[in-house]
C-alpha cells in the first residue's frame, strides 16, 4: 500500500500496546482506524486519544478467538467506513511454563488467541478486501518466538511459528491479487504481555499465578523493551514498502542464525546416514515459498 489517505485499517489489540500504536500511525498518515479489543475501559480511552489526534477513529469490542465475534466486527468496520484496506491481526497473549505443568485451558487460550484469532480475521475480512478490488494488506503479530523457541514458551511459540508459516503461504496466495501480507516479529517491546491472563476468557478457566524466576525475568526484559509507537512505526514503513518480514531488533539475528545452523547440520548429518544410503529421493529442486 502506498495510498493511505480515506482508507480504513481494522486492528485487533488496539487498546494498549503495539496495537495502539499501529492505530496512531496509520492515523497519522489519514487512514480511518477500527480499533477491536476485548477490554472495554482501555478501548474507549484509546479511542478518546486517538480523537483528540485528530484520527477518524471508532471502537468494536471483540473476541477474536471467537469466529463469530470477529464476523460482528467486521460488520461494524463496513457500517462504520465503508470499506476496510489493512487488517492487522495483532491480539496476542503470552503462555508458557514448565512441561507437564500446563492444563488444557492454558493451550487452548493461547491457540485460541494467538492463533485462530488469526484466521479468523485472515478468513473473514479477505473476501472484503477483494469486494472493493482496491487491493491492501494483512499484518499477522508473530514474535521473535515465531523465529527461536525459547525453552518454557512452548505454547506461545507454536502459535507464533504457526502465525509465519500461515503467513508465508498467505503471501505467496495474494500478492497476484494485489493484497500484500506482512509478518511481524517484534522481540522485547514494553507492552503488558505479560499481564494478558487480565482478559482471559471464562471458558479456557482461570489462570494460575506463577511466580518462577523465568517468568520473573521476562517480565523484566518486557519492561525494558522498545517502545510500542517505535514498532508501530516500523509496521506502517513495512506496508508502505509491501516488506514481508518486519523485525524490530536487529541484535537479535544471531540467534536466528544458530538456530538455522542447526537445521543445516541436520542436513549434513542426513548426508551421512547410513539408513538413507542407495535410497534415491525425488524432492522438487525449486520450491517457491514466497511468490511475492
Amino acid at each position: 500500500m502506498d495510498d493511505f489517505q480515506g482508507k480504513t485499517a481494522f486492528i485487533t489489540g488496539g487498546a494498549s500496546g503495539i496495537g495502539l500504536a499501529m492505530a496512531r500511525a496509520f492515523g497519522a498518515a489519514g487512514m480511518n482506524i477500527m480499533l477491536a479489543d476485548i477490554e472495554r475501559e482501555p478501548l474507549d480511552k484509546a479511542i478518546e486519544e486517538l480523537r483528540q489526534r485528530q484520527i477518524r477513529v471508532e471502537g468494536v469490542d471483540c473476541d477474536v478467538a471467537d469466529r463469530a465475534s470477529v464476523q460482528e466486527a467486521a460488520k461494524a468496520t463496513i457500517e462504520a467506513f465503508g470499506k476496510v484496506h489493512l487488517v492487522c491481526n495483532n491480539a496476542g497473549v503470552g503462555g508458557g511454563g514448565e512441561i507437564g505443568t500446563l492444563r488444557p485451558g492454558d493451550w487452548d487460550w493461547t491457540i485460541g488467541v494467538n492463533l485462530m484469532g488469526v484466521v479468523y480475521g485472515t478468513e473473514t475480512f479477505l473476501p472484503l478486501l477483494r469486494a472493493h478490488g482496491e487491493g491492501g494488506h494483512f499484518v499477522n503479530t508473530a514474535s521473535m518466538a515465531g523465529m527461536i523457541s525459547p525453552p518454557g514458551m512452548e505454547p506461545y511459540c507454536a502459535t507464533k511459528f504457526a502465525v509465519v508459516a500461515m503467513s508465508e503461504g498467505w503471501a505467496g496466495q495474494l500478492a497476484q491479487e494485489g493484497i500484500g501480507v506482512s509478518v511481524l516479529c517484534p522481540g522485547f517491546v514494553n507492552t503488558r504481555i505479560f499481564e494478558s491472563a487480565r482478559t482471559r476468557q471464562e471458558r479456557f478457566g482461570a489462570a494460575e499465578e506463577t511466580n518462577s524466576e523465568a517468568a520473573s525475568i521476562g517480565a523484566q526484559l518486557v519492561q525494558a523493551g522498545i517502545p510500542a509507537d517505535v514498532v508501530g512505526a516500523c509496521v506502517f514503513e513495512a506496508v508502505r514498502d509491501n516488506d514481508f518480514y518486519i523485525f524490530t531488533h536487529p541484535d537479535m539475528r544471531p540467534a536466528v542464525e544458530q538456530r538455522f545452523q542447526r537445521i543445516m547440520e541436520g542436513f549434513d548429518k542426513a548426508e551421512m546416514r547410513s539408513a538413507l544410503r542407495g535410497v534415491e529421493t525425488k524432492s522438487p529442486q525449486q520450491i517457491q515459498m514466497l511468490k511475492i
